[in-house]
């Protein structure tokens, strides 16, 4: 598209357009042999390296404290690396939950370069190299402040969160089929009493 589609497409004066295109702010733009300035289609990021999002999260309602403090903890953080925090977003679900609405929010915004998270398990249980890899995809990143210190430690964690799914899971299931078990006994009952 020419600079001109782009300002328009971003909302801003050809001006401000063309000191990005100077500044090297607009990924992939060129002059063409004509002098035009070409900026491919597809998504720009022209957001300040030093804007972040933090992502505090918790699995239950019993660690609500925790969360705050987690959160305060990573603020924190952010403001020692002279970040600029856009976004702090706080929620309690499982991270084995693939359909948390605060972090599908979170991730659809395009305000924020970095988000930074405590350990990767306070994103997601399984999969955060798939996330990273998208994320970066976008020229964005993923900022995780406390690494596995060791091969050894990451492996035992993920095997605690095999183990943790499993267990939601069967548990889960448990559940469900004793809840269509009573169903079942309600209906039964209902068709007795009516005889």
């Amino acid at each position: 598209m020419k600079l001109s589609d782009y300002a328009k497409k971003y909302g801003i004066t050809y001006k401000t357009a063309w000191n990005r295109f100077k500044a090297g702010k607009i990924k992939g733009a060129y002059k063409d042999e004509t002098g035009h300035i070409v900026v491919p289609d597809g998504k720009e990021l022209l957001i300040d390296k030093n804007k972040v999002a933090i992502y505090a999260r918790v699995s239950s309602n019993e660690n609500k404290s925790n969360l705050e403090k987690q959160a305060e903890r990573l603020k924190e953080y952010a403001i020692a690396k002279g970040y600029q925090i856009v976004h702090i977003v706080k929620e309690i679900g499982s991270g084995v939950n693939d359909n948390r609405p605060k972090l599908l929010k979170l991730l659809q915004k395009d305000d924020w370069r970095t988000l930074i998270i405590e350990h990767k398990d306070r994103l997601t249980r399984f999969g955060f190299n798939y996330i990273k890899t998208l994320i970066e995809k976008e020229g964005r990143q993923i900022e995780v402040v406390n690494l596995a210190e060791d091969d050894k430690t990451e492996l035992i964690e993920n095997l605690i969160a095999v183990i943790y799914s499993f267990s939601a899971r069967m548990y889960g299931l448990r559940r469900r089929k004793r809840k269509t078990e009573k169903i079942i006994q309600c209906l039964k009952k209902e068709l007795e009493n009516a005889d």
